[in-house]
């Protein structure tokens, strides 16, 4: 299960997203550093029955509150570094093919990848490897084709995964499903 499986599953189960857990831990005295997994756990068991493998979903989620995180940008360029700059122009010019279909569409960068959002909407996202670069789309409806394939357990916040091995792959027929994930959002 993937970690946002978790956090989707809990709330379902609960009605409460994390930002709500953030609330409900803070009032508690259960955020910041040095919170303990089991406290956060025995209080996520006894008021919302949950289990340990999501208790400690949002146990995580509070633990990296409490860590200090770069900026967006920041972590943009630390997923760039090294033998992975080749593949910022790439990276560059999916965002500006996004950006140029609305001024809806912001970055969610993760620590190894980095989301394409239409609103609250995620429709695509980049990461890269020193070799590859990898797309995924979010388009349900949709046969992968000859470019992409299911995306599987690699991501499963998109439906469709391109493999760019050389920044001359990534053309405009690959951008044309970046276009249709943007819609489709």
């Amino acid at each position: 299960m993937t970690f946002q499986a978790y956090i989707d599953t809990i709330q379902q189960k609960t009605g409460k997203t994390p930002d709500d857990f953030r609330a409900l831990a803070a009032e508690k005295g259960l955020s910041g550093p040095g919170v303990k997994a089991g406290d956060v756990l025995a209080w996520l068991a006894e008021d919302f029955g949950l289990g340990r493998g999501h208790g400690m979903a949002i146990y995580s989620i509070l633990k990296d509150d409490a860590t200090p995180r770069g900026s967006a940008d920041e972590r943009i360029e630390k997923q760039f570094a090294g033998a992975k700059a080749a593949w910022r122009p790439s990276f560059d010019a999916i965002v500006a093919r996004a950006r140029a279909l609305g001024d809806d569409v912001t970055l969610a960068p993760t620590d190894s990848y980095v989301s394409l959002v239409r609103g609250s909407r995620k429709f695509a996202i980049v990461a890269v490897t020193a070799k590859r670069l990898d797309l995924g789309v979010k388009l349900k409806n949709d046969e992968p084709g000859s470019r992409f394939e299911p995306a599987g357990s690699w991501n499963a916040m998109v439906t469709h995964r391109a493999r760019v091995d050389e920044p001359a792959q990534l053309d405009d027929e690959l951008l044309a499903w970046v276009d249709a994930a943007y819609r489709e959002a």
